[in-house]
């Protein structure tokens, strides 16, 4: 089920008015209903794969915690194995036999074909692997207790809000939630809507309207002055953001109606100074899992500069991986793993420099990131490196006509709208800073706001209720 849909809009105020009406006690049953509701609106039968790996998780983190010694790892091994196994199966199986049949090939070695599984990726997997895997971890490192409550484990993996995109949680974040009981405040509920609204706003008025533009050009780039392609790369860049961290201030908001905590994914990344900051910025709840369950495993920054850059590669290279089975997904993750290694070598940071370098760091930055979504947003590795090309041509002054480009100034000026208010508004304002017995005029402002914001989008939003981008994560 979509957030941008019309079975969205009816699901989700059933769900929260049945939620406050029932007792405490039925109230993760709701949920976890709801949350299977939720999911079986793109394909039933995969709610099947979730309870698979459910349902092993729950007996694992239960038999790590009651085993001692070497039971314990094999224990925590078989979870994970079962949970890559599944995103393997289902993710990369395909693309690990092409390139196998590829480098047989090209080694003069004739072999049958492996079999093509022709299968539908799970929308989410990825999300919810990891979140399950995070589970099992931390039971295992004993920072968390094996959750006896099958159905408050699968609401864990399966609440609804962060389900299919994130942000991906961690069980001592959410888990102990679902137990404490949840009033019905109106301030608060206010401010859930206020994000809920900005975050559609983001989604409909903002990502869907530069996608139009964005693949238009991409899509026929073998047509499009290199101009054209810089400035719909640069679109690019915030069509993912505004897709994204849309979709993440729709979850956030969502779950704090009810009266839940999610935590925060986006912190304004394209005023990072650094590829390292970016991070720090950017898709944080990933970003920390990844820096928390393999670069710090691998030996993170503590066994010299080679090791360092090793662990770097390794992690942003696999977080490529992560994001799809494909060559360019993989290179986008080694770009920033370079990128990052080169960060260590130089010892780049934002602390006491001038304003003009960091301007200048905070332009390098930007670039450079755009340049690696080239590789995200590309369907294949030719049409990347043919875009590149082209861009290049601009500086090597080999194409003299300059392309009308009135439809991408339109674009960037509501971009700068749009950014000047989460920069100037939101870095200083929670959405939900608001206390229960706040005064009726401390959320009169943010209610005229959801109200406002909703005319804007039926006016402004595009209609089609278009698939967000990391759905297909």
């Amino acid at each position: 089920m979509l957030f941008n849909s019309f079975q969205f809009l009816i699901f989700f105020p059933c769900v929260v008015a049945i939620f406050f009406l029932l007792p405490q006690r039925f109230r993760w049953l709701h949920l976890l209903v709801s949350s299977c509701v939720f999911y079986c609106a793109f394909i039933p039968v995969y709610l099947l794969v979730l309870f698979f790996t459910i349902i092993i998780d729950y007996t694992a983190g239960i038999c790590i915690e009651t085993s001692s010694g070497r039971k314990r790892k094999l224990f925590l091994i078989l979870s994970l194995v079962a949970n890559l196994g599944v995103l393997v199966i289902f993710k990369y199986y395909n693309f690990f036999t092409e390139n196998i049949d590829h480098l047989l090939a090209a080694i003069y070695i004739t072999v049958h074909p492996l079999p093509y599984l022709h299968l539908i990726l799970p929308i989410g997997l990825s999300f919810h692997t990891f979140q399950a895997m995070s589970y099992t971890i931390e039971v295992y490192r004993g920072r968390q207790k094996a959750e006896r409550h099958f159905g408050m484990y699968s609401l864990y993996v399966m609440f609804f809000p962060q389900l299919v995109a994130g942000p991906i949680e961690r069980p001592n974040q959410l888990i102990h939630q679902f137990y404490e009981e949840k009033k019905f405040e109106f301030p608060r509920v206010v401010s859930g809507l206020e994000q809920m609204a900005w975050g559609l706003f983001k989604k409909v008025v903002v990502a869907d309207q530069i996608a139009v533009y964005v693949n238009s050009v991409y899509d026929h780039w073998e047509f499009h002055h290199g101009l054209l392609l810089l400035l719909s790369t640069w679109a690019f860049a915030f069509q993912i953001y505004c897709d994204f961290s849309g979709y993440s201030d729709i979850a956030q908001g969502a779950a704090r109606v009810m009266g839940f905590r999610l935590m925060d994914n986006f912190s304004l990344p394209y005023f990072a100074k650094t590829i390292t900051e970016f991070w720090r910025r950017w898709h944080i709840s990933l970003s920390t899992w990844l820096r928390d369950y393999l670069y710090i495993p691998l030996g993170g920054n503590r066994l010299g500069k080679f090791a360092t850059f090793r662990n770097l590669m390794i992690t942003m290279l696999l977080g490529g991986l992560w994001h799809g089975a494909s060559w360019n997904f993989i290179i986008w993750g080694g770009l920033h793993g370079l990128y990052l290694s080169i960060e260590r070598i130089f010892g780049i940071t934002i602390q006491a420099v001038s304003g003009f370098v960091r301007v200048v760091r905070w332009f390098i930055t930007f670039n450079l990131v755009c340049f690696a979504w080239i590789f995200f947003r590309a369907q294949t590795l030719e049409q990347a490196m043919g875009i590149i090309k082209k861009i290049v041509s601009i500086f090597l002054f080999r194409n003299s006509v300059i392309p009308d480009t009135g439809i991408a100034a339109s674009i960037f000026l509501s971009l700068s709208l749009m950014l000047i208010f989460e920069w100037g508004f939101l870095r200083k304002h929670s959405f939900g800073e608001w206390a229960p017995s706040a005064h009726w005029s401390t959320w009169l402002k943010p209610l005229a706001f959801v109200i406002s914001i909703i005319l804007f989008i039926i006016v402004f939003g595009v209609s089609e209720g278009s698939q967000f981008i990391y759905f297909q994560f």
